[in-house]
């Protein structure tokens, strides 16, 4: 054990040792400080980046890296959350199919992410601190809304998004139209037009539609319709109606 002497001679060089302690101990334990346990203009950006790193890496280590095909009680962990964020998921059923695809394709979208529906360490990260949507327009009603820098369709009511769904607009050469809408014609089950099928369309400006579709990948597709996968058209297909708003805004 080393001593240090109390003379008056030594104070000045014993107080300057332990300052230079407790500035250690201080900057050690603001590395510990969880996100949100203080002001956010109180964090630092490395204090910031140094608990989103150990964060991502908890996840890594404690959640498997899931996506189709994966199956067990990860799935439905996955499921149950996407699902209480109102991501379309269709059944919890700890199996990763079409369906949790899509929703999980939906919440990267969303949440800024890349957009390839696995599930890894970031995506976990985001799912414990999602980003929540909110509808640009208040309805008491169901209304839709399509984000098109998002490509998600958003199903709002009373002020509150209540579903969200993968979705694909038109593109570059055939963009969906910007505007405000409603559904005025619907058709129960297929139609098949000059530009392909289209599965349960509504209608909501002359030929442009709402609509399921075989194929909805990650980004604008379509002839100016907006696509979401077949099982969540289906999912929706009861809760909206002729004079639905519908809302197309990037």
């Amino acid at each position: 054990m080393i001593s240090f002497s109390r003379s008056p001679t030594h104070q000045p060089h014993h107080r300057s040792r332990r300052a230079f302690g407790v500035a250690i101990l201080v900057a050690a334990a603001s590395l510990l400080i969880p996100a949100g346990s203080a002001s956010a203009g109180a964090h630092t950006t490395t204090g910031v980046r140094t608990v989103a790193a150990a964060t991502v890496q908890a996840l890594a280590t404690t959640q498997p890296t899931l996506r189709q095909g994966s199956t067990g009680t990860a799935v439905v962990t996955l499921q149950r959350r996407l699902t209480a964020l109102h991501y379309d998921v269709g059944a919890i059923d700890g199996i990763f199919g079409y369906s949790t695809y899509h929703g999980v394709v939906a919440f990267q979208k969303v949440n800024g992410l890349v957009r390839d529906g696995i599930v890894g360490p970031i995506t976990w990260a985001a799912l414990d601190r999602p980003v929540i949507p909110k509808p640009r327009y208040y309805h008491s009603g169901y209304s839709v809304e399509t984000n098109l820098t998002k490509q998600v369709l958003y199903l709002a009511r009373a002020g509150s998004v209540v579903r969200i769904l993968d979705a694909s607009s038109g593109k570059a050469s055939t963009p969906t139209p910007l505007g405000n809408f409603k559904v005025t014609r619907r058709i129960d089950g297929w139609r098949e037009s000059s530009l392909g099928l289209l599965w349960r369309p509504n209608y909501f400006y002359y030929g442009y539609a709402v609509h399921g579709a075989t194929s909805v990948p990650t980004y604008p597709a379509s002839h100016g319709c907006v696509r979401v996968t077949i099982p969540a058209m289906n999912r929706l297909w009861s809760i909206i109606g002729i004079g639905t708003p519908v809302h197309i805004y990037r």
